[in-house]
């Protein structure tokens, strides 16, 4: 017999149906057994009479909850049964996966463990609708981020995550024995991007893991994430990526909404509408006058800089005053920037760069690209770094290399944003940090 899912029992009143599971709740009264089955799509109620089959009300009552298991029954309608006034009345029950008791927390329990408890058993805590909802959100969010990217001519690529030499600034950075060598993991695509745009393949994406050996404990930091990566040639300036991508992230949302609307609004409290185009934009200096004008002070050391509540102060303001949730703030210097970022003017101390917050939270960090061979090198050299190790980045660059641009895209930052989640790590699948390496 084929499974039917729960939600598509109101097309088989009257008939016999089998469906599969987990066991979220069992009533196990003086007569009647009722258990509550939950699978992908939804709940049912099932009931039992004990002195039907005692043999099976005696292996029901053994079950503990989230046991996977194999119903048959015939659906009937009973208007008192609050699950969808229906009910499946048990025929047949077998047990594909008998769960442990006690369970180290009820997924459905009233009262959740801290959440590193839950990571710990992080495949118990996922059973829940809640982070189920979390990650069809994501898988419609890259269907649509792939969609509106493939509709304007771009074409994906992999690149390499074993890297000879560091994609950044070598700081945070994980180093791995490779042989006779040392080899690097990659902490960002974006070498690989750019010889993309010295290939001549003018608009290219990348969806996939980034490494950042970054011994941070807070709420929006990873060591392992997924990076959404694009860059585009013949650009005339950082803003060409700008626009590029609000629109890009417009069209996110609109799919986004269209598919899960409802259920993150019921789910999460969220009420979701597509942000308007075009995003503001505020400079890095306008942005400092801007704190000093909200009484935020920027702690020593963040002169050229923002630190997170500078951001969350910045976003807070456009929120207020022009109800956006997004934000770019512009040109920022080259001192905290990397070597290949576009200066602004010849000599310039500013770049053509910029980040993009959502709701204060920095999301985004994106720039025109330098792509002139001997402007690459003195800026390099400018920062400190040494020609050899970058030489064959550097290669790219010396026959004929259009102008670009592009950016780097947190996903997991994204959901953080979109869904109102407090944790990046109830954005991702498994979260890796400084002390978690499991499960």
């Amino acid at each position: 017999m084929k499974r039917i899912l729960i939600k598509d029992l109101d097309n088989h009143i009257d008939e016999q149906v089998r469906i599969q599971g987990w066991l979220q709740t069992l009533r196990d009264q003086k007569n009647m057994q009722f258990l509550i089955i939950r699978d992908r799509t939804g709940l049912v109620q099932v009931a039992h009479y004990k002195k039907g089959n005692l043999e099976l009300a005696e292996t029901i009552s053994m079950l503990g909850t989230e046991s996977a298991l194999t119903l048959t029954g015939k659906v009937v309608k009973n208007e008192v049964v609050k699950l969808g006034g229906l009910e499946i009345q048990l025929e047949d029950l077998s047990v594909e996966g008998a769960a442990d008791v006690p369970l180290p927390f009820e997924p459905y329990g009233e009262f959740l463990p801290d959440q590193d408890f839950r990571l710990d058993w992080r495949y118990l805590d996922l059973r829940r609708d809640l982070n189920r909802l979390i990650f069809e959100v994501q898988t419609t969010a890259e269907q649509a981020m792939r969609e509106y990217w493939l509709d304007h001519d771009f074409v994906e690529i992999h690149s390499p995550k074993i890297m000879g030499a560091p994609s950044e600034s070598g700081a945070e950075l994980f180093s791995l024995p490779y042989f006779e060598t040392t080899a690097y993991l990659a902490q960002s695509p974006q070498f690989y991007k750019q010889m993309a745009m010295a290939a001549g393949f003018e608009r290219v994406f990348e969806i996939g893991p980034v490494f950042r050996a970054d011994p941070s404990f807070t709420s929006r930091h990873m060591t392992e994430f997924t990076g959404v990566d694009m860059e585009m040639s013949w650009i005339d300036s950082h803003e060409d990526v700008m626009a590029f991508m609000e629109r890009w992230l417009a069209y996110t949302y609109e799919k986004v909404i269209e598919a899960h609307g409802e259920a993150i609004e019921e789910t999460f409290g969220v009420h979701l509408t597509v942000p308007s185009v075009p995003f503001p934009r505020i400079t890095m200096a306008e942005a400092h006058d801007l704190l000093e004008d909200l009484g935020y002070k920027l702690p020593p050391g963040k002169v050229f800089d923002l630190d997170p509540g500078a951001e969350r102060a910045i976003g807070a303001h456009f929120k207020e005053t022009q109800g956006h949730d997004y934000v770019f703030v512009t040109e920022w210097p080259f001192e905290v920037r990397p070597f290949y970022h576009m200066l602004k003017s010849e000599g310039g101390s500013l770049t053509r760069s910029f980040d993009l917050l959502g709701k204060g939270l920095e999301v985004t960090t994106g720039a025109q690209r330098e792509h002139r061979y001997d402007v690459l090198q003195t800026q390099a050299l400018a920062k400190g770094l040494t020609l050899e190790p970058i030489q064959n980045y550097l290669n790219y660059f010396r026959y004929g290399t259009p102008p670009h641009g592009g950016f780097g895209f947190g996903l997991s930052r994204f959901l953080m944003i979109m869904l109102d989640l407090s944790n990046i790590r109830e954005a991702v699948y498994l979260f890796r940090g400084p002390t978690r390496l499991t499960p």
